[in-house]
C-alpha cells in the first residue's frame, strides 16, 4: 500500500545501471517514498516527464547518448517547476558547483551513505511539496475558490475567515506532513480535522485519540499496540491506533498536553515514520497521516519549556487557526436555526418561534465556549420549550442577566389590559418601555429592539423625561 507521508507527485529515476536503480527503489520503497519511475535509457527521459506527473528526478551524471549535465538544461528549460538531484560516481567539486548553477537542488555522490542520501531526498520531496502547496494557494486565493466544498459541509458557517481556512486545507490536501489545529475549545477542531481528512481521498478511516491525561505507557500503548506477553496482562497483541489509522489519518486531540517523554515518542514517530509495538524489536511503517489539535498556545509553552522545539516545529509544517465564534457573529442565524432544527428533531418536537431579541441578545455575548456552548443553550431551552415561542431564560442566564423564572404566558391582544387604546405618542412611550424592560435597562440593545439609534432613543427618553 502507498505510504501516505508522500506527496502523490512521482520521482524518476535516472540511470544506465539498472542494479542500482533496483537497489536505489528497494531503498526509498523501505523509508515510505513510493510513486517511482525507472529509466534506463538517458533519451526516454523528455519523453517520461511530458507523460507522467513527475516531481522530483534523481540523474546520474555519466551516461551514454545524453549525459546527465545535458539532461538537466534540458529539463530546467522545459520543466522549471521539475526538482533535480545529481547523483554522480564521482566527487568532483567543480562538476557539483556546475549543476548547481544549472539549476540542480543537489548533488551527491553514489558511494557516500544511504542514509545521508535518502535524507537529501526527502529534504527534496517536502520543498517539492511546500512549492506546489504555495502555488496552490496563490491561485486559490486570488480566484477565491473551493474545489472540493462537499468536504467542509459539516461546517455550517458563512465566514470570510472561514472561508481562508478552507482554501488553505485544500490547497495542502495533497501533502502528507502533519497539520497542527489550533482555536480555543468547542471551535469545532475535530470537525476540521475531519474535513482534511476528507480531502486526502484516504483508503483508510480517521482514528481520533484525546491525548490529555494519557501517562507515557498508556500512550505508547494507545499508539504503538503491544505484542502478547510485553506486560502483565498483556494476554494476546493488540493492534495500536497507527496500525488503525493505515491508509488513513490519526488525529490526535489536546496534544499540549503531552507528557515529555510521550513527546520523544511522537518526534520520532514523525522524523522516522516508523514504531515499535510494545515487546517488539520489528519495526513497522506508519502509514497515516497525523494531524493533531490543541487549545494552547504551544508557541510559548515551548518558549517556558512545557513542549519540545523540535517536535513544536515538526507539527507546525502545516498550521490552521480556528477563529472563535465571537469573531464570526455572522454565522450566529446559521448555527442558532441549524441547532435549533436538531434539537427539534431528537427531542420529536416542532421547530419554536425565536423570541425578536434572542439574536440581539446572542450578538452581544462573548461566547466563551464558542459553538460547542451554542449548541447547548439551544439544546437546554429546547428541552425546556412548552410554548410556540421559544424561552429566553437560558439564554438570559447565559449572557449574565440572571431574574425570576419568567413563565411562558399565553399570548394575549395588544393592549388588552387598557380599556380603551392609547394614542400614538402613548403606544411609543409603551414600545419604549417595553424594549427597556426585555433589554432590562439596556439602551444600546432597546434601540436595536426598536430599530432605531441609540441617539435617537437617548434623545426620546430625555424629552419624556424617563432617559434615567
Amino acid at each position: 500500500m502507498t505510504d501516505n507521508r508522500y506527496p502523490g507527485f512521482g520521482l524518476l529515476l535516472v540511470d544506465d545501471e539498472a542494479p542500482f536503480l533496483r537497489s536505489l527503489s528497494i531503498a526509498l520503497e523501505r523509508q515510505g517514498i513510493n510513486h517511482l519511475h525507472r529509466c534506463t535509457d538517458s533519451r526516454e527521459v523528455m519523453a517520461t516527464l511530458a507523460r507522467e506527473s513527475i516531481g522530483l528526478v534523481l540523474l546520474d551524471l555519466t551516461m551514454p547518448h545524453l549525459s546527465g549535465e545535458t539532461l538537466l538544461a534540458r529539463i530546467k528549460e522545459e520543466h522549471p517547476d521539475i526538482g533535480v538531484i545529481i547523483l554522480s560516481g564521482l566527487n568532483q567539486l567543480e562538476t557539483a558547483v556546475n549543476c548547481i548553477r544549472l539549476g540542480a537542488y543537489d548533488y551527491f555522490v553514489k558511494t557516500m551513505e544511504e542514509d545521508r542520501l535518502i535524507g537529501g531526498i526527502r529534504r527534496a520531496i517536502q520543498d517539492q511539496e511546500m512549492r506546489q502547496e504555495n502555488q496552490e494557494m496563490r491561485r486559490r486565493f486570488l480566484t477565491d475558490t473551493l474545489e472540493q466544498p462537499e468536504a467542509f459541509a459539516d461546517i455550517i458557517t458563512q465566514d470570510k475567515a472561514m472561508r481562508s481556512v478552507f482554501q488553505y486545507l485544500e490547497a495542502i490536501s495533497v501533502s502528507r506532513q502533519p497539520v497542527l489545529i489550533c482555536g480555543e475549545s468547542g471551535v469545532g477542531k475535530e470537525l476540521i480535522a475531519r474535513a482534511i481528512h476528507r480531502l486526502g481521498n484516504p483508503e483508510g478511516p480517521m482514528v481520533s485519540v484525546n491525548v490529555a491525561g494519557l501517562d507515557d505507557n498508556v500512550f505508547a500503548d494507545t499508539l504503538f499496540g503491544h505484542h502478547r506477553g510485553a506486560f502483565t496482562g498483556a494476554d494476546r497483541a493488540r493492534a495500536g491506533m497507527i496500525e488503525q489509522a493505515a491508509g488513513g489519518t490519526l488525529f490526535l486531540d489536546e496534544i499540549g498536553d503531552l507528557s515529555q517523554a510521550s513527546q520523544v515518542k511522537l518526534l520520532r514517530l514523525l522524523q522516522e515514520g516508523e514504531y515499535y509495538p510494545l515487546g517488539s524489536d520489528r519495526p513497522k511503517r506508519l502509514r497515516a497521516r497525523i494531524l493533531v489539535a490543541t487549545h494552547q498556545d504551544l508557541a510559548k509553552k515551548q518558549q517556558d519549556g512545557g513542549f519540545r522545539k523540535d517536535l513544536y516545529y515538526r507539527l507546525r509544517t502545516h498550521q490552521v487557526e480556528i477563529p472563535p465564534l465571537r469573531r464570526r457573529k455572522g454565522d450566529l442565524p446559521l448555527l442558532l436555526a441549524h441547532f435549533l432544527a436538531e434539537a427539534a428533531g431528537e427531542l420529536g418536537k416542532a421547530v419554536p418561534t425565536l423570541p425578536r431579541e434572542l439574536p440581539v441578545l446572542l450578538a452581544n455575548y462573548s461566547f466563551p465556549g464558542n459553538v460547542r456552548e451554542l449548541r447547548a443553550l439551544v439544546f437546554d431551552a429546547m428541552s425546556r420549550h412548552r410554548s410556540h415561542m421559544l424561552s429566553m431564560e437560558v439564554f438570559r442566564q447565559a449572557l449574565g442577566q440572571d431574574g425570576p423564572p419568567v413563565q411562558d404566558e399565553p399570548e394575549q391582544p395588544l393592549f388588552s389590559q387598557l380599556d380603551t387604546l392609547p394614542t400614538l405618542q402613548q403606544a411609543g412611550e409603551l414600545l419604549v418601555a417595553e424594549a427597556l424592560r426585555r433589554s432590562r435597562g439596556n439602551q444600546s440593545l432597546a434601540a436595536r429592539l426598536l430599530g432605531i439609534s441609540q441617539p435617537a432613543l437617548s434623545k426620546r427618553l430625555k424629552k419624556s423625561g424617563g432617559e434615567d
